[in-house]
């Protein structure tokens, strides 16, 4: 399936005269990514006054600039009838509330059932968009906010944003550690060296900072607000382990059990059942990539870590209760 070719004109400025055609074509169709142009380019679908012409090649200016774009297929995978919680849509993006548990892309292990596979049932257009239009990803067992582009100028003007460090990301997470302040981590993170799984802090790394900071302190736990400058992969729980505050129930990251003295048997069965990491989506805020007004998404907590926060709670203030 691939959409009707659209037929896209320009005329080069005079004062561009010199530069590369690769160069000129992204400032004059700033809605395509500069690979899909260079691609556009070598395939003979850009042309020059009629004319196939190299992505190094000068322009003179004042010539017709010819697009032809085809927007072929880019995601193979099935629809599938998969209930969403969609908090904000238009024809540009959708906004959905992402459950943990949900894979957001098909691979190896999950070839279907994925946020993929329910976004293509609810708008079949976004098969032609790299990815579905996803443009970030959350964890399998992390639950939040995530946007879909809908459109191909969307998706580049989304990916922008998030290269750019534009899109507000708060995430909530429940930790380990009575922490006494928030802070930054500025650590750079890349692959582990030995275990491809993981991601791990490294000198080598890909710079990333996290802030954070209290939202709620429990005896032995802290309930966190982070927000991510950069967005590596599995960034906050790396970061968090790293601090030695690891998010509870991350089974790559977490660590053995920690419970508080005395703790009541409620509040073992909470951190014991507690099977993924207790960390949230809660904000996502960026510029509409058509009108540039600001769009802002919150998604309340899931109800098994308002369980885990409510017990943490109760767990606290009782312990400061017996102290009077």
């Amino acid at each position: 399936m691939t959409e009707a070719p659209q037929t896209l004109t320009a005329i080069v400025p005079d004062e561009a005269a010199g530069r590369r055609f690769d160069a000129v074509l992204a400032e004059l169709f700033p809605d395509y990514s500069r690979s899909r142009l260079s691609a556009w380019i070598k395939s003979g679908d850009a042309r020059l006054d009629g004319e196939t012409a190299r992505p190094r090649d000068p322009v003179r200016g004042g010539e017709t600039v010819t697009v032809t774009a085809v927007l072929e297929v880019q995601t193979h995978s099935e629809p599938e009838d998969i209930a969403l919680d969609v908090l904000y849509e238009d024809e540009h993006v959708i906004v959905i509330n992402k459950p943990a548990g949900l894979v957001v892309h098909p691979g190896a292990g999950n070839p279907a059932g994925t946020l993929v596979n329910a976004l293509l049932h609810r708008d079949p257009a976004l098969a032609n968009l790299p990815r579905a239009g996803i443009v970030h990803r959350l964890d399998k067992d992390t639950s939040g906010v995530m946007v879909v582009a809908r459109t191909l100028p969307a998706h580049t003007a989304l990916i922008e944003q998030l290269s750019g460090r534009q899109v507000h990301r708060q995430y909530l997470a429940v930790v380990v550690g009575a922490l006494v302040s928030g802070g930054t981590a500025n650590a750079p993170i890349d692959r582990h060296p030995r275990d491809r799984i993981r991601m791990a802090v490294r000198e080598d790394g890909k710079d990333a900072v996290t802030h954070f900071r209290l939202r709620e302190r429990f005896r032995a736990h802290t309930l966190l607000e982070c927000r991510l400058e950069t967005g590596r992969t599995h960034q906050i729980r790396v970061h968090m382990a790293h601090l030695k505050h690891p998010i509870v129930g991350d089974p790559l990251y977490g660590g053995p059990l920690k419970l508080p003295k005395g703790a009541t048997p409620e509040l073992v069965e909470a951190l014991r059942g507690f099977r993924r990491q207790a960390l949230h989506a809660e904000t996502l805020e960026f510029a509409h990539p058509a009108t540039g007004e600001p769009i802002r998404c919150s998604a309340p907590m899931p109800a098994d870590m308002q369980a885990l926060v409510k017990v943490l709670h109760d767990d606290s203030k009782a312990a400061a209760e017996a102290r009077r």
